[in-house]
């Protein structure tokens, strides 16, 4: 236990030597994350919040609706919300290819899918630091933290503030 505690304590006095500020570690040794690839980066989602995982399918377009949101889709008889994370993030659109799916999240009881440009593995985290300003261009808001795996790290998405 005290070691523990000992850990917890040194962890949160990491400094970044990229910013001589403060960072925040936690161990994750329970939680698992689905990598997605958007624009050539990795971001990672909890598998806890994944309702399932689809293929590119037909979107019916939603008139008037938020800018990222690329419209509607039927989900074996239900209508689900189908937004663009690369609207969301403001980055270059890009045509669906072989490898886009469609990541349905289930958020506050409300399944919404996301299009991605590629879902890669299922990882196990290291540990997690808090997000900085920003990753890739992207506002830190749609982040909750950056996770690491082995010497690997990846940005894990705040499906809440995505979603608002």
């Amino acid at each position: 236990m005290m070691k523990s505690v000992l850990h917890l304590l040194t962890a949160l006095r990491a400094v970044s030597q990229e910013t001589g500020k403060a960072r925040v570690v936690m161990e994750q040794t329970d939680q698992q994350f689905i990598v997605i690839e958007l624009g050539g980066e990795e971001y990672a989602l909890p598998i806890s919040g994944i309702y399932e995982i689809i293929k590119m399918q037909k979107i019916t377009e939603v008139p008037n609706s938020r800018f990222f949101m690329e419209g509607v889709t039927n989900l074996r008889g239900k209508i689900v919300p189908i937004i663009s994370l690369r609207r969301r993030f403001g980055m270059e659109e890009a045509a669906a290819g072989r490898s886009t799916r469609i990541v349905v999240v289930n958020h506050d009881d409300e399944i919404v899918g996301m299009v991605v440009d590629c879902v890669q593995q299922v990882i196990q985290l290291d540990s997690i630091e808090e997000p900085g300003e920003s990753a890739a261009g992207i506002d830190s808001r749609y982040f909750s933290g950056i996770g690491y795996f082995g010497e690997a790290f990846v940005t894990l998405l705040n499906i809440g503030s995505i979603l608002r």
